[in-house]
């Protein structure tokens, strides 16, 4: 049976298209509009909600919860105060990355992760000994995320207070009379902010929001549109830039957070006050430098591009909708190097994107690579140069 999240009475109201796609189990908007693009547009140049809601939200409580978590997250969530949070990915003892996630910390011992798949059984079977309560808080929540340039400014009206959150920070607040959690979060890598509320609540506070967008050019958003917003991100999707290792069939299904490009996420490994699950394969990974790719932005060579299509008698398609599928890279000599992940045309870059990975010889910014295509049924490859992620970062995000 399909389910539905807390605010889906009023965006079924809202989606003129009718498009609905399944995400763990509930109804989730492709888009509620004609055309994507215009949805995009509300993120990146105004504001625009989605509904997260279908994200599993687990509780993890007790005395020894920092301790569990420590043991598992490749991040240190030590360093995380109450009223932070951590975006971080935990991985198998062999170093590959079993899914990634939110951390959001409230106290001492109360820690709330939010993630795409399923995980409950998976800490349940870590908790042993500790003291360590662990709930599948999913249904009882609905999430909202505000997204763009004027989401500080929307939910200000609403809930005064919150407009001074950092990057990464979360509150308790109050839309009208309803306490929710505001967090200084999101997945389009623009300036945004996530609402986290009771389910019985939800519909109330989203009227609230929407009533304080107005004359904002708020509009609701979908899936297609996220999607965009992500890839221009460089944001990592499961299933797309990395499989879970749990569910791989052999070790090129595989990834480890090095690999993946967070090496960031690493800082600190050399902690012996924290034997992390993996850390002491990803540390001989580091240490023999013996990762196998990098992964990196690619920008078409737009001259090439067009050229390939106008020799085919083809108009060169200019298409935001984001492919996630892989596409083969190869050196001066032919020889595949790697392959990209996600790619699309970005509106806002006016230019051909894509997340690929690539072998660690060729990651310099700037290298040259041969970008395949299929036009009219043959392959044909244009070039791309290596660049940095994320391809849009607009100060605002953190500022």
């Amino acid at each position: 049976m399909i389910a539905t999240t807390p605010f889906h009475e009023r965006l079924d109201q809202l989606n003129e298209t009718r498009l609905w796609g399944h995400w763990s189990g509930y109804l989730s908007a492709t888009r509620y509009y004609s055309s994507a693009k215009h949805e995009y547009f509300a993120v990146r140049n105004s504001a625009g909600f989605f509904d997260t809601s279908p994200l599993y939200k687990y509780r993890i409580t007790g005395r020894d919860a920092e301790r569990l978590l420590a043991g598992v997250m490749t991040r240190d969530i030590r360093h995380c105060r109450p009223g932070k949070a951590q975006y971080t990915v935990w991985c198998d003892d062999r170093g590959f990355v079993l899914e990634d996630g939110v951390v959001f910390r409230h106290s001492e011992d109360e820690f709330l992760l939010t993630a795409a798949e399923p995980n409950l059984g998976y800490f349940s079977d870590l908790v042993g000994r500790l003291d360590v309560s662990i709930e599948d808080v999913t249904d009882e929540f609905g999430m909202l995320a505000v997204q763009g340039p004027r989401s500080r400014e929307i939910l200000g009206k609403v809930a005064p207070g919150v407009e001074e959150l950092g990057y990464f920070e979360h509150t308790e607040a109050k839309i009208g009379a309803t306490p929710v959690t505001v967090s200084r979060t999101g997945y389009t890598g623009d300036l945004g902010f996530e609402i986290r509320v009771a389910r019985d609540d939800a519909l109330p506070v989203l009227d609230a929001v929407i009533e304080a967008g107005e004359g904002h050019g708020l509009r609701p958003f979908g899936e297609q549109a996220l999607l965009m917003a992500r890839i221009e991100a460089g944001l990592a999707l499961i299933g797309v830039e990395f499989s879970s290792s749990r569910f791989a069939h052999t070790d090129h299904e595989r990834v480890t957070p090095k690999e993946l490009g967070f090496g960031w996420m690493l800082r600190g490994i050399d902690d012996e006050t924290r034997p992390f699950i993996g850390r002491g394969a990803i540390r001989r990974e580091l240490a023999g430098r013996t990762s196998r790719w990098a992964t990196v932005g690619l920008l078409l060579d737009w001259a090439d591009y067009d050229r390939v299509h106008e020799a085919a008698g083809l108009v060169p398609p200019k298409d935001e909708t984001p492919v996630e599928d892989e596409f083969m890279l190869y050196d001066d000599d032919g020889a595949r190097i790697g392959y990209s992940t996600s790619q699309m045309y970005s509106p806002m870059l006016q230019r051909h994107i894509a997340i690929a990975r690539v072998r660690p010889d060729h990651a310099a910014f700037g290298t040259r690579v041969g970008y395949e295509l299929t036009i009219n049924h043959e392959y044909q490859t244009i070039a791309a140069a290596v660049t940095r992620l994320p391809f849009f970062n607009p100060a605002r995000k953190t500022a």
